[in-house]
């Protein structure tokens, strides 16, 4: 028990509502991804959509764990919303490799 109490992040898990604060490591982040999911209106309107699918049971726990979120509806909602508003900043980088003019002084 002492050992748990002074690792904080050893399975602190908190009910994820709308109102809360999750105290989990990872939430700046997933809290950022679901504002603009939110922003972007992909959040709101009625939840008629059913997603069903099997995990490994240490998927499911790892990924709750690490955001502290505790329904399984809501770890999908996260998890979609993730991959809805994803930055493809990296992609376009690449997209870019080769086109500066080799004529171009970068100055180095």
């Amino acid at each position: 028990m002492a050992r748990a109490a002074a690792n904080p992040t050893s399975r602190s898990t908190v009910k994820l509502t709308r109102s809360t604060v999750r105290t989990a490591p990872s939430t700046g982040r997933l809290n950022e991804v679901l504002a603009v999911a939110k922003e972007h209106g992909l959040l709101s309107g009625t939840r008629t959509h059913v997603l069903r699918g099997r995990m490994p049971a240490s998927l499911v726990e790892q990924a709750k764990r690490k955001s502290g979120i505790t329904s399984d509806s809501k770890l999908l909602e996260a998890a979609l919303a993730n991959l809805a508003v994803a930055d493809d900043y990296w992609q376009w980088l690449h997209s870019q490799c080769g086109t500066i003019n080799p004529d171009v002084d970068l100055e180095f």
